[in-house]
Protein backbone atom coordinates (compact mmCIF):
# COMPACT_ATOMS: atom_id res chain seq x y z
CA UNK A 1 0.00 0.00 0.00
CA UNK A 2 2.61 2.41 0.99
CA UNK A 3 4.16 1.87 -2.70
CA UNK A 4 1.22 3.43 -4.08
CA UNK A 5 2.28 7.09 -5.44
CA UNK A 6 -1.21 8.45 -3.59
CA UNK A 7 0.02 7.49 -0.41
CA UNK A 8 2.02 10.27 0.61
CA UNK A 9 -0.32 12.96 -0.63
CA UNK A 10 -2.76 11.33 1.71
CA UNK A 11 -0.66 11.22 4.29
CA UNK A 12 0.23 14.69 4.92
CA UNK A 13 -3.75 15.49 4.67
CA UNK A 14 -4.21 12.97 7.41
CA UNK A 15 -1.75 15.27 9.59
CA UNK A 16 -3.73 18.18 8.89
CA UNK A 17 -6.77 16.88 9.51
CA UNK A 18 -5.76 14.81 12.91
CA UNK A 19 -5.92 18.59 14.41
CA UNK A 20 -9.04 19.69 12.93
CA UNK A 21 -12.54 18.97 15.01
CA UNK A 22 -14.96 16.80 12.49
CA UNK A 23 -17.65 19.29 13.89
CA UNK A 24 -15.72 22.42 12.13
CA UNK A 25 -15.96 20.81 9.11
CA UNK A 26 -19.95 20.77 9.28
CA UNK A 27 -19.37 25.00 10.21
CA UNK A 28 -16.97 25.62 7.20
CA UNK A 29 -19.47 24.11 4.95
CA UNK A 30 -23.07 24.05 4.94
CA UNK A 31 -23.54 21.61 1.51
CA UNK A 32 -21.40 18.80 3.46
CA UNK A 33 -24.08 16.55 3.92
CA UNK A 34 -25.23 16.62 0.65
CA UNK A 35 -21.79 16.48 -0.79
CA UNK A 36 -20.69 13.36 1.01
CA UNK A 37 -23.89 11.02 0.70
CA UNK A 38 -24.59 8.26 -1.73
CA UNK A 39 -27.49 6.51 -2.99
CA UNK A 40 -28.45 3.26 -4.86
CA UNK A 41 -32.30 2.38 -4.58
CA UNK A 42 -33.25 0.63 -1.46
CA UNK A 43 -30.13 2.10 0.72
CA UNK A 44 -28.19 5.43 1.14
CA UNK A 45 -24.95 5.96 2.56
CA UNK A 46 -24.19 8.91 4.65
CA UNK A 47 -20.14 9.77 5.28
CA UNK A 48 -20.54 13.37 5.84
CA UNK A 49 -19.35 12.09 9.64
CA UNK A 50 -15.89 11.15 8.13
CA UNK A 51 -12.58 13.09 8.74
CA UNK A 52 -13.04 13.73 4.45
CA UNK A 53 -12.65 16.60 2.57
CA UNK A 54 -13.25 16.73 -1.01
CA UNK A 55 -9.09 16.29 -1.68
CA UNK A 56 -9.08 13.37 1.04
CA UNK A 57 -12.14 11.60 -1.08
CA UNK A 58 -9.93 12.54 -5.02
CA UNK A 59 -6.98 10.77 -3.26
CA UNK A 60 -8.39 7.89 -1.61
CA UNK A 61 -10.51 7.56 -5.85
CA UNK A 62 -6.72 7.81 -7.00
CA UNK A 63 -5.01 4.86 -4.57
CA UNK A 64 -8.06 2.53 -6.06
CA UNK A 65 -7.19 3.21 -9.35
CA UNK A 66 -4.10 2.86 -9.00
CA UNK A 67 -4.19 -0.35 -7.14
CA UNK A 68 -6.56 -1.33 -10.00
CA UNK A 69 -9.49 -2.33 -7.70
CA UNK A 70 -11.77 -2.10 -11.22
CA UNK A 71 -9.92 -4.62 -12.72
CA UNK A 72 -9.95 -7.13 -9.36
CA UNK A 73 -13.98 -6.18 -9.21
CA UNK A 74 -13.84 -7.68 -12.66
CA UNK A 75 -11.58 -10.69 -11.48
CA UNK A 76 -13.64 -11.44 -8.93
CA UNK A 77 -17.27 -11.63 -10.28
CA UNK A 78 -15.76 -13.33 -13.68
CA UNK A 79 -14.13 -16.14 -11.07
CA UNK A 80 -10.56 -15.57 -11.17
CA UNK A 81 -8.59 -17.72 -8.81
CA UNK A 82 -7.98 -14.98 -6.19
CA UNK A 83 -7.73 -17.67 -3.37
CA UNK A 84 -4.24 -18.06 -5.00
CA UNK A 85 -2.91 -19.92 -1.63
CA UNK A 86 -5.62 -22.56 -1.85
CA UNK A 87 -5.73 -22.70 -5.53
CA UNK A 88 -9.38 -21.54 -5.81
CA UNK A 89 -11.75 -19.52 -7.17
CA UNK A 90 -14.07 -16.89 -4.20
CA UNK A 91 -16.92 -17.00 -6.45
CA UNK A 92 -19.44 -16.61 -4.28
CA UNK A 93 -21.27 -13.95 -6.47
CA UNK A 94 -22.20 -16.64 -9.04
CA UNK A 95 -24.06 -18.07 -6.37
CA UNK A 96 -26.73 -14.95 -5.99
CA UNK A 97 -27.29 -14.41 -10.16
CA UNK A 98 -31.12 -15.75 -10.31
CA UNK A 99 -31.45 -14.55 -13.90
CA UNK A 100 -28.67 -16.53 -15.34
CA UNK A 101 -27.36 -19.13 -12.37
CA UNK A 102 -24.28 -21.45 -13.37
CA UNK A 103 -26.07 -24.67 -13.74
CA UNK A 104 -24.62 -26.77 -10.53
CA UNK A 105 -25.76 -24.10 -8.35
CA UNK A 106 -29.90 -24.05 -9.89
CA UNK A 107 -29.44 -27.68 -9.44
CA UNK A 108 -28.86 -27.60 -5.86
CA UNK A 109 -31.66 -24.90 -5.83
CA UNK A 110 -34.12 -27.12 -7.34
CA UNK A 111 -33.36 -30.11 -4.55
CA UNK A 112 -33.28 -27.72 -2.03
CA UNK A 113 -36.74 -26.85 -3.36
CA UNK A 114 -37.81 -30.46 -2.75
CA UNK A 115 -36.48 -30.54 0.80
CA UNK A 116 -38.33 -27.17 1.57
CA UNK A 117 -41.55 -28.64 0.01
CA UNK A 118 -42.21 -31.71 1.80
CA UNK A 119 -41.33 -30.16 4.64
CA UNK A 120 -44.14 -27.19 3.91
CA UNK A 121 -46.62 -29.71 3.17
CA UNK A 122 -45.89 -31.96 5.67
CA UNK A 123 -45.02 -34.65 4.05
CA UNK A 124 -41.29 -35.17 5.20
CA UNK A 125 -41.66 -37.42 7.68
CA UNK A 126 -39.57 -39.68 10.72
CA UNK A 127 -39.08 -42.77 11.92
CA UNK A 128 -42.70 -43.49 13.62
CA UNK A 129 -44.29 -41.58 10.27
CA UNK A 130 -44.53 -38.30 12.25
CA UNK A 131 -44.20 -35.29 10.20
CA UNK A 132 -41.16 -32.80 11.03
CA UNK A 133 -41.84 -30.06 13.34
CA UNK A 134 -38.47 -28.80 14.16
CA UNK A 135 -34.96 -28.23 12.10
CA UNK A 136 -31.90 -28.14 14.09
CA UNK A 137 -28.74 -26.52 11.88
CA UNK A 138 -25.31 -28.07 13.67
CA UNK A 139 -22.84 -25.96 12.44
CA UNK A 140 -19.85 -24.00 13.61
CA UNK A 141 -18.65 -20.58 12.11
CA UNK A 142 -20.14 -19.69 8.18
CA UNK A 143 -22.00 -23.06 8.70
CA UNK A 144 -24.01 -20.99 11.94
CA UNK A 145 -23.42 -17.28 11.82
CA UNK A 146 -25.27 -16.15 8.68
CA UNK A 147 -28.23 -18.30 8.69
CA UNK A 148 -28.78 -18.32 12.19
CA UNK A 149 -28.25 -14.05 11.71
CA UNK A 150 -30.74 -13.88 8.35
CA UNK A 151 -33.68 -16.44 10.37
CA UNK A 152 -33.44 -14.14 13.42
CA UNK A 153 -33.67 -10.79 11.76
CA UNK A 154 -36.81 -12.49 9.68
CA UNK A 155 -38.28 -14.87 12.76
CA UNK A 156 -41.13 -12.71 12.62
CA UNK A 157 -41.99 -12.76 8.89
CA UNK A 158 -41.79 -16.46 8.26
CA UNK A 159 -44.19 -18.73 6.56
CA UNK A 160 -46.92 -20.02 8.68
CA UNK A 161 -46.07 -23.51 7.10
CA UNK A 162 -42.64 -23.17 8.49
CA UNK A 163 -41.11 -26.00 11.41
CA UNK A 164 -39.06 -24.44 14.09
CA UNK A 165 -35.69 -23.66 13.65
CA UNK A 166 -32.81 -23.96 16.12
CA UNK A 167 -28.88 -23.47 15.88
CA UNK A 168 -26.56 -25.30 17.62
CA UNK A 169 -22.79 -24.49 17.70
CA UNK A 170 -21.18 -24.99 21.24
CA UNK A 171 -19.01 -27.73 21.53
CA UNK A 172 -19.43 -27.89 25.23
CA UNK A 173 -22.87 -29.71 24.42
CA UNK A 174 -25.03 -28.01 26.97
CA UNK A 175 -26.60 -25.97 24.11
CA UNK A 176 -27.19 -28.98 22.44
CA UNK A 177 -28.93 -31.23 25.60
CA UNK A 178 -30.66 -28.07 26.41
CA UNK A 179 -32.75 -28.46 23.44
CA UNK A 180 -33.22 -31.93 22.70
CA UNK A 181 -34.49 -32.05 26.22
CA UNK A 182 -37.37 -29.89 24.60
CA UNK A 183 -38.01 -31.73 21.03
CA UNK A 184 -39.35 -34.98 20.22
CA UNK A 185 -37.07 -37.19 18.31
CA UNK A 186 -40.17 -38.66 16.34
CA UNK A 187 -40.63 -34.72 14.42
CA UNK A 188 -37.06 -33.47 14.50
CA UNK A 189 -34.97 -32.50 12.01
CA UNK A 190 -30.92 -31.83 12.02
CA UNK A 191 -29.03 -30.46 9.10
CA UNK A 192 -25.55 -31.13 9.84
CA UNK A 193 -23.87 -28.14 7.82
CA UNK A 194 -20.20 -28.23 7.33
CA UNK A 195 -17.89 -27.90 4.03
CA UNK A 196 -15.38 -30.65 4.48
CA UNK A 197 -17.39 -32.54 7.03
CA UNK A 198 -14.26 -33.10 9.18
CA UNK A 199 -15.01 -30.64 11.61
CA UNK A 200 -14.78 -32.31 14.96
CA UNK A 201 -16.62 -29.48 16.42
CA UNK A 202 -19.98 -30.18 13.93
CA UNK A 203 -19.46 -34.03 14.21
CA UNK A 204 -19.33 -34.30 17.78
CA UNK A 205 -22.81 -32.81 18.09
CA UNK A 206 -23.75 -34.89 15.46
CA UNK A 207 -22.65 -38.03 17.39
CA UNK A 208 -24.45 -37.00 20.15
CA UNK A 209 -27.88 -35.83 18.21
CA UNK A 210 -27.58 -39.28 16.67
CA UNK A 211 -27.30 -41.06 19.69
CA UNK A 212 -30.22 -39.19 20.97
CA UNK A 213 -31.62 -40.30 17.88
CA UNK A 214 -31.22 -44.37 18.73
CA UNK A 215 -31.81 -43.96 22.38
CA UNK A 216 -35.57 -43.15 21.44
CA UNK A 217 -35.52 -44.69 18.61
CA UNK A 218 -36.65 -48.01 20.31
CA UNK A 219 -39.23 -50.22 18.72
CA UNK A 220 -40.68 -47.97 16.18
CA UNK A 221 -37.23 -47.64 14.37
CA UNK A 222 -36.63 -50.91 11.97
CA UNK A 223 -33.13 -49.73 10.24
CA UNK A 224 -30.20 -47.35 10.75
CA UNK A 225 -32.19 -45.56 7.18
CA UNK A 226 -34.86 -45.23 9.15
CA UNK A 227 -32.85 -42.73 12.22
CA UNK A 228 -31.15 -41.24 9.04
CA UNK A 229 -34.22 -40.07 7.50
CA UNK A 230 -34.16 -37.40 10.38
CA UNK A 231 -30.56 -36.00 9.14
CA UNK A 232 -29.52 -34.01 6.01
CA UNK A 233 -25.94 -32.95 4.79
CA UNK A 234 -24.71 -29.95 3.47
CA UNK A 235 -21.14 -30.26 2.93
CA UNK A 236 -18.31 -29.18 -0.36
CA UNK A 237 -16.99 -33.13 0.40
CA UNK A 238 -19.92 -35.90 -0.57
CA UNK A 239 -17.57 -38.94 0.47
CA UNK A 240 -17.75 -38.21 3.49
CA UNK A 241 -21.22 -37.15 4.05
CA UNK A 242 -22.09 -40.84 2.74
CA UNK A 243 -19.22 -42.26 5.36
CA UNK A 244 -20.97 -40.26 8.20
CA UNK A 245 -24.13 -41.91 7.23
CA UNK A 246 -26.02 -39.58 5.13
CA UNK A 247 -28.22 -40.89 2.55
CA UNK A 248 -28.41 -39.52 -0.74
CA UNK A 249 -31.49 -38.11 -1.23
CA UNK A 250 -30.61 -36.07 1.73
CA UNK A 251 -27.62 -34.37 0.80
CA UNK A 252 -26.75 -30.64 -0.74
CA UNK A 253 -23.85 -29.94 -2.30
CA UNK A 254 -21.71 -26.60 -2.43
CA UNK A 255 -18.69 -26.23 -3.84
CA UNK A 256 -14.49 -25.42 -2.90
CA UNK A 257 -14.51 -21.87 -4.36
CA UNK A 258 -17.00 -21.27 -1.79
CA UNK A 259 -15.78 -19.88 1.37
CA UNK A 260 -17.07 -20.79 5.14
CA UNK A 261 -17.93 -16.95 5.77
CA UNK A 262 -19.71 -16.88 2.22
CA UNK A 263 -21.54 -19.90 2.19
CA UNK A 264 -24.86 -18.41 3.55
CA UNK A 265 -26.05 -18.15 -0.14
CA UNK A 266 -25.24 -21.15 -0.87
CA UNK A 267 -26.93 -24.47 -0.05
CA UNK A 268 -25.74 -23.73 3.38
CA UNK A 269 -28.54 -21.20 3.53
CA UNK A 270 -31.10 -24.15 3.63
CA UNK A 271 -32.92 -23.03 6.86
CA UNK A 272 -33.51 -19.77 5.73
CA UNK A 273 -35.27 -21.29 2.77
CA UNK A 274 -37.42 -23.82 4.99
CA UNK A 275 -38.41 -20.18 6.64
CA UNK A 276 -39.27 -17.90 4.13
CA UNK A 277 -39.37 -20.54 0.89
CA UNK A 278 -37.24 -20.73 -1.57
CA UNK A 279 -39.05 -17.61 -3.10
CA UNK A 280 -37.60 -16.00 0.20
CA UNK A 281 -34.43 -17.36 -0.22
CA UNK A 282 -34.21 -16.14 -3.83
CA UNK A 283 -35.11 -12.64 -2.81
CA UNK A 284 -32.12 -12.12 -0.74
CA UNK A 285 -29.57 -13.56 -3.31
CA UNK A 286 -31.61 -10.83 -5.61
CA UNK A 287 -30.80 -8.04 -2.92
CA UNK A 288 -27.21 -9.52 -3.11
CA UNK A 289 -26.68 -9.35 -7.15
CA UNK A 290 -28.06 -5.90 -7.02
CA UNK A 291 -25.04 -4.45 -4.96
CA UNK A 292 -22.78 -7.41 -6.99
CA UNK A 293 -23.83 -4.68 -10.14
CA UNK A 294 -23.71 -1.91 -8.25
CA UNK A 295 -19.91 -2.96 -6.94
CA UNK A 296 -19.13 -4.01 -10.74
CA UNK A 297 -20.58 -1.10 -12.87
CA UNK A 298 -20.97 2.33 -10.23
CA UNK A 299 -18.06 5.19 -10.32
CA UNK A 300 -16.30 5.14 -7.07
CA UNK A 301 -17.24 8.27 -5.97
CA UNK A 302 -20.79 6.89 -6.15
CA UNK A 303 -19.90 2.96 -5.24
CA UNK A 304 -21.48 2.47 -1.58
CA UNK A 305 -19.12 -0.66 -0.73
CA UNK A 306 -15.71 0.83 -2.64
CA UNK A 307 -16.66 3.56 -0.70
CA UNK A 308 -16.71 2.08 2.71
CA UNK A 309 -13.65 0.16 2.02
CA UNK A 310 -11.82 2.69 1.16
CA UNK A 311 -13.16 5.37 3.93
CA UNK A 312 -11.88 2.01 6.37
CA UNK A 313 -8.58 2.34 4.60
CA UNK A 314 -8.35 5.81 5.81
CA UNK A 315 -9.55 5.81 9.04
CA UNK A 316 -7.45 2.55 9.57
CA UNK A 317 -3.60 3.46 8.27
CA UNK A 318 -4.05 7.22 7.89
CA UNK A 319 -5.86 8.27 10.93
CA UNK A 320 -4.60 4.89 12.98
CA UNK A 321 -8.09 4.01 14.33
CA UNK A 322 -7.72 0.56 15.27
CA UNK A 323 -11.62 -0.25 16.46
CA UNK A 324 -14.73 -0.57 14.81
CA UNK A 325 -18.40 -0.55 16.33
CA UNK A 326 -21.56 -2.25 14.35
CA UNK A 327 -24.37 -0.26 16.13
CA UNK A 328 -28.16 -1.44 14.36
CA UNK A 329 -30.84 0.21 15.51
CA UNK A 330 -33.36 -2.27 15.22
CA UNK A 331 -33.33 -5.61 17.42
CA UNK A 332 -33.97 -8.02 14.50
CA UNK A 333 -30.57 -7.41 13.88
CA UNK A 334 -29.03 -8.67 17.13
CA UNK A 335 -26.76 -11.14 15.51
CA UNK A 336 -25.32 -8.86 12.64
CA UNK A 337 -22.30 -7.43 14.58
CA UNK A 338 -21.10 -11.49 15.24
CA UNK A 339 -21.84 -12.04 12.06
CA UNK A 340 -19.44 -9.22 10.66
CA UNK A 341 -16.83 -10.10 13.20
CA UNK A 342 -16.31 -13.18 11.58
CA UNK A 343 -16.42 -11.47 7.81
CA UNK A 344 -14.24 -8.76 8.32
CA UNK A 345 -11.19 -10.21 10.99
CA UNK A 346 -10.54 -14.00 9.38
CA UNK A 347 -11.30 -12.38 5.91
CA UNK A 348 -8.40 -9.11 6.88
CA UNK A 349 -6.71 -10.29 9.51
CA UNK A 350 -3.36 -11.24 7.99
CA UNK A 351 -0.20 -9.89 8.22
CA UNK A 352 1.39 -11.00 4.81
CA UNK A 353 1.10 -9.35 1.37
CA UNK A 354 0.00 -11.47 -1.39
CA UNK A 355 3.49 -12.37 -2.34
CA UNK A 356 4.21 -13.79 0.93
CA UNK A 357 6.21 -10.53 2.41
CA UNK A 358 5.07 -9.15 5.49
CA UNK A 359 3.39 -5.99 5.95
CA UNK A 360 4.57 -3.02 7.39
CA UNK A 361 0.99 -1.07 8.32
CA UNK A 362 -1.84 -2.18 9.85
CA UNK A 363 -4.55 -4.32 7.94
CA UNK A 364 -7.56 -5.04 10.20
CA UNK A 365 -9.42 -3.22 12.92
CA UNK A 366 -11.08 -5.29 15.90
CA UNK A 367 -14.33 -4.81 14.97
CA UNK A 368 -16.99 -5.48 17.79
CA UNK A 369 -20.78 -4.24 18.20
CA UNK A 370 -24.42 -4.56 19.07
CA UNK A 371 -28.05 -3.60 18.73
CA UNK A 372 -27.79 0.47 19.38
CA UNK A 373 -29.77 1.54 22.64
CA UNK A 374 -28.35 -1.69 24.29
CA UNK A 375 -25.15 -0.63 23.25
CA UNK A 376 -26.08 2.80 24.37
CA UNK A 377 -26.18 2.01 27.99
CA UNK A 378 -22.95 -0.24 27.65
CA UNK A 379 -19.91 0.56 25.91
CA UNK A 380 -21.06 3.49 24.27
CA UNK A 381 -19.10 5.36 27.36
CA UNK A 382 -16.51 4.55 25.83
CA UNK A 383 -17.25 5.87 22.75
CA UNK A 384 -18.20 9.35 24.19
CA UNK A 385 -15.77 9.91 27.06
CA UNK A 386 -13.24 6.60 26.66
CA UNK A 387 -9.22 7.25 25.69
CA UNK A 388 -9.63 5.38 21.96
CA UNK A 389 -10.74 7.04 18.58
CA UNK A 390 -13.58 4.23 17.26
CA UNK A 391 -14.59 4.43 13.72
CA UNK A 392 -18.37 3.52 14.07
CA UNK A 393 -21.17 2.44 11.28
CA UNK A 394 -24.83 3.22 12.46
CA UNK A 395 -27.61 1.01 10.74
CA UNK A 396 -30.64 1.98 10.15
CA UNK A 397 -34.07 1.39 8.46
CA UNK A 398 -36.89 3.81 7.29
CA UNK A 399 -40.05 1.16 7.93
CA UNK A 400 -40.05 -0.33 11.55
CA UNK A 401 -41.77 -3.41 13.20
CA UNK A 402 -45.17 -2.24 12.54
CA UNK A 403 -47.62 0.21 11.15
CA UNK A 404 -49.76 1.32 13.73
CA UNK A 405 -49.47 4.46 15.91
CA UNK A 406 -47.57 2.47 18.85
CA UNK A 407 -45.22 1.34 16.64
CA UNK A 408 -44.61 4.24 14.90
CA UNK A 409 -43.74 6.11 18.07
CA UNK A 410 -41.32 3.29 18.39
CA UNK A 411 -39.58 3.77 15.63
CA UNK A 412 -39.47 7.25 15.70
CA UNK A 413 -37.94 7.27 19.00
CA UNK A 414 -35.61 4.83 17.62
CA UNK A 415 -34.55 7.03 14.51
CA UNK A 416 -34.01 9.85 17.13
CA UNK A 417 -31.54 7.88 19.37
CA UNK A 418 -29.53 6.63 16.19
CA UNK A 419 -29.04 10.38 14.85
CA UNK A 420 -28.53 11.63 18.28
CA UNK A 421 -25.74 9.61 18.93
CA UNK A 422 -23.72 10.24 16.02
CA UNK A 423 -24.35 13.68 16.00
CA UNK A 424 -23.17 13.38 19.85
CA UNK A 425 -19.78 11.53 19.13
CA UNK A 426 -19.36 13.66 16.28
CA UNK A 427 -20.02 17.35 18.46
CA UNK A 428 -19.24 16.55 21.53
CA UNK A 429 -19.80 18.52 24.76
CA UNK A 430 -18.13 21.42 26.59
CA UNK A 431 -17.91 21.74 30.11
CA UNK A 432 -16.17 23.70 33.46
CA UNK A 433 -16.98 19.93 35.01
CA UNK A 434 -14.38 17.48 33.71
CA UNK A 435 -16.62 14.62 34.30
CA UNK A 436 -19.08 16.18 31.68
CA UNK A 437 -16.41 16.83 29.59
CA UNK A 438 -17.64 15.20 26.16
CA UNK A 439 -14.09 15.34 23.14
CA UNK A 440 -16.72 14.51 20.43
CA UNK A 441 -14.75 14.25 17.23
CA UNK A 442 -15.49 10.47 17.28
CA UNK A 443 -15.95 9.60 12.91
CA UNK A 444 -19.16 7.10 11.91
CA UNK A 445 -21.46 6.29 8.67
CA UNK A 446 -24.82 5.97 8.47
CA UNK A 447 -26.67 3.29 6.44
CA UNK A 448 -29.92 3.84 5.96
CA UNK A 449 -32.18 0.62 4.16
CA UNK A 450 -35.87 0.49 3.45
CA UNK A 451 -36.83 -2.42 5.75
CA UNK A 452 -35.88 -5.31 7.28
CA UNK A 453 -36.84 -8.21 4.47
CA UNK A 454 -34.82 -10.97 2.85
CA UNK A 455 -34.02 -8.66 -0.25
CA UNK A 456 -32.33 -5.52 2.02
CA UNK A 457 -30.65 -7.95 3.94
CA UNK A 458 -28.84 -9.10 1.70
CA UNK A 459 -27.67 -5.76 -0.06
CA UNK A 460 -26.69 -4.91 3.59
CA UNK A 461 -24.89 -8.33 3.48
CA UNK A 462 -22.90 -8.02 0.28
CA UNK A 463 -22.30 -4.03 0.88
CA UNK A 464 -19.88 -5.52 3.82
CA UNK A 465 -18.26 -8.26 1.75
CA UNK A 466 -17.24 -5.85 -1.15
CA UNK A 467 -16.29 -3.28 2.02
CA UNK A 468 -14.00 -6.10 3.09
CA UNK A 469 -12.90 -6.83 -0.42
CA UNK A 470 -11.88 -3.15 -1.40
CA UNK A 471 -9.53 -2.47 2.08
CA UNK A 472 -8.02 -6.36 1.06
CA UNK A 473 -7.18 -5.08 -2.77
CA UNK A 474 -5.38 -1.63 -1.25
CA UNK A 475 -3.62 -3.83 1.51
CA UNK A 476 -2.70 -6.39 -1.23
CA UNK A 477 -3.53 -9.22 1.33
CA UNK A 478 -5.61 -12.54 0.59
CA UNK A 479 -9.33 -12.07 1.80
CA UNK A 480 -10.13 -15.40 1.14
CA UNK A 481 -7.87 -17.96 3.12
CA UNK A 482 -7.55 -18.56 6.87
CA UNK A 483 -4.51 -20.07 7.90
CA UNK A 484 -4.47 -19.07 11.36
CA UNK A 485 -7.57 -20.83 12.06
CA UNK A 486 -5.85 -24.06 11.26
CA UNK A 487 -3.50 -24.22 13.99
CA UNK A 488 -5.82 -24.13 16.88
CA UNK A 489 -7.62 -26.78 15.50
CA UNK A 490 -4.79 -29.18 15.10
CA UNK A 491 -3.32 -28.70 18.63
CA UNK A 492 -6.51 -29.36 20.04
CA UNK A 493 -6.92 -32.32 17.84
CA UNK A 494 -3.17 -32.94 19.93
CA UNK A 495 -4.51 -31.99 23.17
CA UNK A 496 -7.53 -34.07 23.05
CA UNK A 497 -5.75 -37.48 22.09
CA UNK A 498 -3.43 -36.71 25.19
CA UNK A 499 -6.85 -36.32 27.40
CA UNK A 500 -8.18 -39.18 26.24
CA UNK A 501 -4.98 -41.67 26.50
CA UNK A 502 -4.42 -40.00 30.44
CA UNK A 503 -0.49 -38.94 28.90
CA UNK A 504 0.98 -35.47 29.00
CA UNK A 505 4.18 -36.57 27.59
CA UNK A 506 3.84 -35.24 23.96
CA UNK A 507 2.77 -31.78 25.05
CA UNK A 508 4.92 -29.18 25.53
CA UNK A 509 5.03 -27.37 28.74
CA UNK A 510 2.43 -24.55 28.57
CA UNK A 511 -0.13 -26.59 27.83
CA UNK A 512 1.21 -29.43 30.46
CA UNK A 513 0.38 -26.76 33.05
CA UNK A 514 -2.93 -26.30 31.96
CA UNK A 515 -3.43 -30.15 31.35
CA UNK A 516 -2.45 -31.07 35.08
CA UNK A 517 -5.04 -28.21 36.61
CA UNK A 518 -8.19 -29.94 34.98
CA UNK A 519 -6.06 -33.71 35.25
CA UNK A 520 -6.36 -32.98 39.32
CA UNK A 521 -9.99 -31.93 38.99
CA UNK A 522 -10.58 -34.77 36.58
CA UNK A 523 -9.44 -37.58 38.78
Amino acid sequence: MKQLKAYQPLSALAEQLKQTHLNSLFDDNAQRFAQFHVQMPGIMLDFSKQKITQEVLDGLVSMAEEADLKQWIERLIEGDELNHTEGRKAWHTALRNVSNPVPEVAEQWDKMAFIVEELHLQQMRGYSGKAITDVVNIGVGGSDLGPLMITHALEMQKLPQSPDIHFVSTLDGRQLQSLLAKLNPETTLFIVASKSFTTIDTLSLAETAKSWMKANCQSNCQSQNAIMRHFIGVSANPAKMSEWGILPQMQLAFWDWVGGRFSMWSSIGLTIAIQHGMEGFKAMLEGAHAVDEHFRNAPFKENIPALLGLIGVWNTNFLNLAGQAILPYDSRLKHFAGYLEQLVMESNGKHTQRDGTFVDYRTCPILWGEVGPNAQHAFYQLLHQGTERVMSDFILFKEGQGSDERSTFHQNLNIANCLAQSRAMMVGQQSDDPHKHYPGDQVSNTLLLTRVDAYHLGMLVAIYEHKVFTESVIWNINPFDQWGVELGKKIALSILESIDQRDASELDQSTQGILQQIWEHKT
